[in-house]
């Protein structure tokens, strides 16, 4: 009995090992589209979006909601709070690095709910619930203030997220290396 165990199990290992091999083929692709630029077909970033600060600059440690707008005139990116008070500025000029950054964070609803006295299991969804916020994540390094760092607003969406990376790094002067803009370095004089 147990020799026919054995070999109905070796049967259907070896009819398994099979199924896969066959499955593993080589797709055929579409070439009748062509392949667009996803950078070359955003929309251009608003001129004031929501974002919530969430720290990092010199004297300005308390996560807060407001408005991110682009202050063309003065070649600088301006954050104001809910009182539409400008709460901090940043140069074009000192900004050295922009990239998209998606996180992914528990609310804080499926935080209590995983913690709730209930039986049986009834709270255990409250381990599984994640939501993805999107970060604009800036470096900077200030010539007047000799002040470095690195700072983050978190965006409404991908969409915003996208075309604000770009128009940053397009009026900051941040050239493209993968998905991160940054700002190169003079090249040091060879004869100093």
């Amino acid at each position: 009995m147990r020799s026919v165990f054995k070999f109905l199990g070796v049967g259907l290992l070896l009819s398994m090992t099979a199924a896969v091999g066959l499955a593993q083929r080589p797709r055929a692709v579409d070439t009748s589209q062509p392949a667009s630029d996803s950078k070359t077909s955003l929309p251009p970033a608003p001129q004031s979006f929501k974002a919530k600060y969430e720290g990092g600059v010199f004297g300005h440690s308390k996560t807060k909601m407001g408005t991110l707008s682009f202050d063309d005139v003065n070649s600088r990116l301006v954050f104001r709070d809910e009182n539409n008070k400008e709460f901090l500025s940043m140069p074009y000029s000192a900004i050295t690095g922009a990239f998209a950054d998606t996180q992914k964070h528990t609310p804080t609803g499926a935080k209590v709910m995983r913690n709730l006295p209930i039986p049986y299991g009834g709270n255990l969804a409250g381990w599984f619930i994640k939501r993805k916020y999107q970060y604009l994540a800036l470096q900077f390094d200030d010539p007047d203030t000799h002040v470095a760092g690195s700072t983050s607003f978190k965006l409404e969406n991908k969409e915003i997220l996208a075309s604000v990376v770009k128009s940053v790094a397009e009026k900051a002067g941040l050239e493209a290396r993968g998905e991160v803009f940054i700002r190169k370095k003079p090249a040091k004089d060879p004869n100093m």
